[in-house]
């Protein structure tokens, strides 16, 4: 290939004079600009490695758009698991104590002949398992990653079988980890950030190892570590979890999927519910719905009921939101429940009125108006939802349908503008009355003039 540069000056020069947008480059440097860009063509990319569309890849950074809304919820505060955050100076207090739990675990297990010798030959067997299921390339070597798995992962299994009650003995009663309330508590706020997970066959195989006759099963433990942080929340689903694409946020994700799936429907009409206030318009009554599988399960009756469960708004159920989001954002192959949710109660909360109506009524447990109302649209702004495959799907169309009925629209109307509050219906009652007396002597008159008596 002849340098283009050096044909376009030999052109110029013939003229008789040098084109000024013209870039002489020595051919020497021209050659080592072209291999350059060959060679980077074969370079795999870093930030997004090329198994990050496999079903095995279900570790992701979180999205920009979701992450410059609200950062701290997608960020650790005591602990770092996996490779993500390992090393941060601000997470290094209990990085000291996950070899003392280390060394706990090996105490039980060495008992059996169980040695750390064991817990890494089991987990380098799975180091390229462990590294396709982060979306990024990991600058780990193997001895590296599966020290860090066997770390990080024998502290969570020992937590969540002391927490579960498995496990007990004299060291956890006086354990700092345990013993102080707010460590325990964050731990678990930390333990469903996206970018702070671990594979959950990593888990289940040092569990394995290290708790063979344990009663409960790993998904049983995990959920119930969790109760604590939502006492309320009944469990779905957790046994159909698939365990080489799951991990602790994805596992309790899987839990408040409902187990009525949403009805799918054929209609196009995919335009969003109106919010609350519209709604109350055309007669549309909305409760809390009692008895619910979780704050998911909503339904829309015929007789114009929305029905929505209550939805705890503290720091943990908040984060809990949003890192499911980010992953239903970032995860092909799971069910978009939670984008669905979050969509449907935006476009319901469009003010403050609409937030603060929820929050009467129980729906919304906590937070001013205002603060309810932004935190649902701006996270509803920056999510790539469709409709079409949303569980809600059938509910919004049935909404839709109701809302657009005239008849019910006017009626509403009616009663709102004459039937608003009980003086004004004591009111239309008593003229009523009135006008059936008079209607009713007016008739008996009538009829005395027409026939009179004998």
């Amino acid at each position: 290939m002849s340098n283009p540069s050096s044909n376009q000056n030999q052109q110029t020069e013939s003229e008789g004079r040098l084109s000024p947008h013209v870039i002489v480059i020595p051919q020497t440097e021209y050659e080592i600009r072209l291999r350059s860009v060959e060679q980077s063509t074969k370079k795999l990319p870093n930030l997004l490695n090329k198994t990050s569309g496999k079903r095995s890849c279900s570790i992701f950074r979180v999205p920009q758009n979701l992450m410059k809304i609200h950062p701290e919820a997608f960020k650790p505060q005591i602990v770092s698991i996996g490779p993500y955050h390992h090393g941060r100076k601000n997470l290094q207090t209990i990085q000291e104590h996950k070899r003392r739990f280390l060394g706990i675990v090996l105490a039980r297990t060495q008992e059996r002949g169980v040695s750390i010798d064991d817990f890494f030959k089991a987990i380098v067997l799975k180091e390229k398992k462990i590294r396709e299921s982060y979306s990024e390339t990991l600058k780990y070597n193997c001895y590296d990653l599966v020290e860090m798995m066997v770390l990080d992962g024998c502290f969570i299994m020992e937590l969540l079988c002391v927490v579960g009650g498995r496990l007990f003995h004299n060291d956890h009663t006086e354990d700092p980890i345990f013993s102080l309330r707010w460590i325990l508590y964050t731990l678990m706020r930390d333990f469903i950030i996206l970018e702070n997970q671990i594979p959950l066959f990593v888990l289940q195989t040092l569990f394995e190892i290290s708790v063979p006759d344990s009663p409960s099963t790993l998904k049983e433990l995990i959920v119930g570590f969790f109760k604590y942080t939502m006492p309320d929340h009944t469990v779905n689903n957790i046994q159909n979890s698939n365990l080489d694409d799951e991990h602790l946020l994805s596992l309790y994700r899987s839990s408040f999927i409902p187990t009525s799936k949403g009805e799918a429907t054929g209609s196009r009409d995919y335009q969003s519910v109106r919010p609350i206030k519209k709604l109350l318009g055309a007669g549309i009554k909305i409760k809390i719905k009692k008895h619910a599988e979780s704050f998911l399960d909503i339904v829309f009756k015929p007789n114009g009921v929305l029905e929505i469960p209550s939805s705890p708004s503290d720091e943990f159920s908040s984060k809990f939101l949003l890192n499911s989001v980010a992953f239903e954002q970032c995860y092909y192959y799971c069910s978009i429940h939670f984008t669905s949710y979050v969509t449907f109660m935006g476009n319901l909360i469009n003010t403050s009125f609409d937030a603060g109506y929820l929050l009467d009524r129980g729906i919304i447990c906590s937070g001013t108006d205002e603060d309810v109302a932004e935190f649902f649209r701006e996270l509803k702004d920056d999510l790539f939802y469709d409709v079409g495959k949303s569980y809600l799907a059938k509910v919004i169309e049935d909404v839709n349908k109701y809302y657009r009925n005239v008849w019910n629209v006017t009626l509403a109307g009616c009663m709102y503008n004459y039937f608003g509050s009980l003086w004004v219906f004591v009111s239309a009652a008593a003229a009523f009355f009135l006008l059936l007396l008079t209607v009713t002597q007016t008739f008996f008159a009538v009829f005395a003039y027409v026939k009179p008596p004998n």
